[in-house]
């Protein structure tokens, strides 16, 4: 299933709203949000933050954030920048997959890979004391994700989770040390 829109951007779905959700009362000065989609987490840091930042590989997904968000930049993860943030947040692309298909929601071999990349390259940019929120699902294997947040120098908790028919969707938040 693929959840585009025909201007190529991630269309929300319960997964975005259940973090949007979560997020909702985070404050701080800086926030990323890595593979912003359509802007809607981006949108919702702006109410509680003084600068926020959205990254996507997908051009068509930064020019509908930019309708919410006036810092997004093209760029894998947050390899480009070099800021500390104060919260970094992520909707992970964490469905297994074979192949990546659909940029979005494919994570390759048990929904690790794509967010392990992800995830290491965040870690580089949150601040000591701050924290990265992460969304993935039961369909992925979110123990060696929370594995490697550790390895990373984060203290690792299950914030919330939210049972769907199919799967449990599964929010890590990571506070680094």
């Amino acid at each position: 299933m693929q959840n585009k829109s025909q201007n190529d951007c991630y269309i929300p779905a319960d997964d975005s709203f259940f973090l949007e959700d979560y997020i909702k009362n985070q404050q701080g000065h800086f926030a990323l949000d890595i593979g912003t989609g359509s802007g809607i987490l981006a949108k919702s840091l702006s109410e509680n933050f003084d600068l926020v930042v959205a990254t996507d590989i997908n051009m068509h997904a930064l020019d509908y954030a930019h309708k919410y968000v006036e810092n997004c930049i093209c760029c894998n993860a947050a390899d480009a920048l070099q800021p500390s943030f104060d919260l970094v947040v992520c909707n992970l692309p964490y469905l297994p997959s074979d192949d990546i298909n659909d940029i979005a929601v494919d994570g390759l071999d048990d929904g690790v890979p794509v967010p392990s990349m992800i995830m290491t390259s965040a870690g580089q940019v949150v601040k000591s004391g701050g924290k990265m929120i992460l969304l993935t699902s039961s369909l992925a294997n979110y123990e060696i994700l929370s594995s490697l947040a550790k390895s990373l120098g984060f203290d690792v908790s299950i914030g919330a989770k939210k049972r769907l028919f199919y799967e449990d969707l599964v929010i890590l938040e990571c506070k680094k040390r």
